[in-house]
């Protein structure tokens, strides 16, 4: 008599349950990934508009108190002083413009000089930062936009300013206090940058060490010095102390911001007297850059007191000036001046967002990365699991 068969009891049915398998843990992985990329490329703040330097652009130095020179330094631009007088050295320097001291066109450069500077500090920053001093050099490019140091700034080797292919790109760095860079440090432009689009907004003084292969316009409250062998592709533009130059080149260049040509009224486009413009629509004397468009005497205003210094100038090189704007200057031993400094001078907090380099994108953007690279590896992992759990169930 057979024996009955024990009968295999019925397995109970686990309720389903959503399980997190390898290929999505590997999904999530690369999609995380791919935002730490996206996140890592370079930024690119909103197209900021250049400093307008009037007729201060076609200077190469612009004084507050004296400019001195020694050496055979040569400027393609002119040479202004206001309300100082002084100025000494040419030749032996060569001045490629003009020379006005103390009167109405060196009063007009200065007056320029003046609403330039206080269009630079008035930009809202992009980058903020709070060391002192903020070195510039050594680190990644700078793409356009308005870089802040509320103490002071340091150049040491190289800075390089990326103009992403766009020429028009502008560079404003705002320096609450002075600029000094090293011997033989330099601001490189690359990807369609250009000089005439970099411009220095610094709080004292600036100084340039020798050597250094400089780029952009400085708009100091007080003095500028441009040591031995410094190359100048700008302006060096003071407000109330002095100008020192030793053995220097400037090139003074000027960015094309005319209109395009199809923006004007070109005999091609006026056929017949119907489709003509009228002189409404047609380039008047109006739109043209007139003279009423250019800083002059009449429409700039006049540094008042405490934007110049008041006080001799300086005939045999000496001009001093500090954080305060006060500055002396001497005529044989004698002259002393004093400005104030201190009303234009741009606060030390922050008054725009800080950049994203202070609030956490490189932790943001490195966070995402290492999640992305967990997930991966756990994908490969519960991927391997499952595997090895398939073959043990085969072999049974």
């Amino acid at each position: 008599m057979r024996s009955a068969t024990p009968s295999c009891p019925a397995r109970t049915r686990r309720p389903s349950r959503a399980r997190v398998t390898a290929p999505a843990v590997l999904a999530a992985g690369v999609v995380l990934l791919g935002l730490a990329a996206v996140t890592a490329t370079p930024r690119a703040y909103a197209a900021e508009s250049p400093v307008d330097l009037g007729v201060a652009g076609s200077y190469s130095v612009v004084g507050g108190r004296a400019v001195v020179n020694t050496g055979p330094s040569t400027l393609d631009g002119s040479v202004g002083v206001f309300s100082g007088s002084a100025i000494t050295g040419f030749p032996p320097g060569l001045v490629g413009g003009e020379i006005h001291a103390a009167d109405a066109e060196a009063e007009s450069a200065q007056a320029a000089t003046t609403i330039a500077y206080n269009d630079a500090a008035r930009r809202a920053p992009t980058e903020v930062y709070n060391d002192d001093p903020h070195e510039l050099g050594g680190g990644d490019p700078l793409v356009a936009g308005v870089y802040k140091a509320n103490v002071s700034a340091g150049l040491t080797g190289t800075v390089t300013l990326d103009g992403q292919g766009d020429p028009s790109s502008v560079w404003i760095f705002q320096i609450g206090s002075s600029l000094t860079t090293a011997t033989n440090s330099r601001v490189a432009l690359t990807n369609g940058a250009l000089a005439c689009n970099v411009f220095w907004q610094v709080g004292s003084s600036a100084t340039l060490g020798v050597g250094t292969d400089f780029v952009g316009t400085v708009l100091a409250l007080t003095s500028i010095t441009a040591n031995t062998g410094a190359t100048i592709d700008g302006r060096l533009l003071a407000r109330n102390g002095s100008v020192v130059l030793d053995t220097n080149v400037f090139q003074s260049s000027e960015c094309d911001r005319s209109p395009s040509p199809s923006a004007s009224t070109s005999p091609s486009e006026s056929a017949s007297p119907s489709a003509s413009a009228s002189p409404s629509v047609s380039a008047s004397p109006s739109e043209s850059a007139s003279p009423s468009e250019s800083a002059s005497p009449s429409d700039l205003p006049v540094p008042s007191a405490s934007d110049t210094e008041t006080g001799g100038g300086s005939d045999n090189g000496n001009g001093n000036g500090d954080d305060n704007g006060n500055g002396n200057g001497d005529d044989n031993g004698s002259g002393n001046g004093s400005g104030n400094g201190d009303e234009d001078r741009p606060t030390a907090t922050s008054t725009s967002r800080t950049g994203l380099a202070e609030t956490g994108s490189g932790a943001g953007t490195t966070a995402a990365a290492l999640a992305g690279v967990g997930l991966l590896l756990l994908g490969g992992v519960l991927l391997a699991v499952r595997r090895q759990a398939g073959g043990h169930g085969r072999h049974r």
